[in-house]
């Protein structure tokens, strides 16, 4: 088994959780406790066990009680969000925003209705409404 499938085999549930944690995190650094409290676990020893498994995947380095991000990977649901900093967004937004300009503007510039109108605004509406919902989707499935 390769490194990238050992890391999409390991890296879910609340280990999936903690990874997305680390990687929205605004710090360079972060403790078992915040872990504890931010994901409500039940022990510290549990969000300990889950950042363990972080550093032996190698994805987190341990310095001083304090665990930091040392690499990202794309595997399973995270391959569908994009990072911006701290902000994890479904890569589907970009595409829905651009879509819903485009179809927006279009409504502002139509002049008359014809066919050809008609067939634009379905089609404008159509992906918008497609787009969207896919990115909804994709949201609802984040860790």
């Amino acid at each position: 088994m390769g490194e990238e499938e050992k890391i999409e085999s390991e890296l879910k549930g609340n280990t999936l959780r903690v990874y997305w944690m680390l990687l929205r995190s605004r710090n360079t650094s972060i403790g078992v406790r915040e872990v504890q409290r931010q994901l409500g676990f039940s022990s510290p020893a549990l969000a300990s066990y889950h950042l363990s498994k972080l550093v032996e995947l190698g994805l987190v380095e341990e310095k001083n009680s304090e665990y930091h991000l040392v690499r990202e990977v794309r595997v399973g649901v995270l391959r569908q969000f994009t990072r911006f900093g701290s902000i994890m967004l479904p890569r589907y937004v970009l595409y829905a925003a651009m879509w819903t300009t485009l179809f927006v503007y279009f409504l502002t510039q139509l002049r008359d209705v014809n066919f050809y109108s008609v067939f634009a605004f379905i089609f404008g509406l159509l992906g918008t409404i497609i787009l969207w919902y896919e990115t909804l989707r994709v949201w609802r499935q984040r860790p």
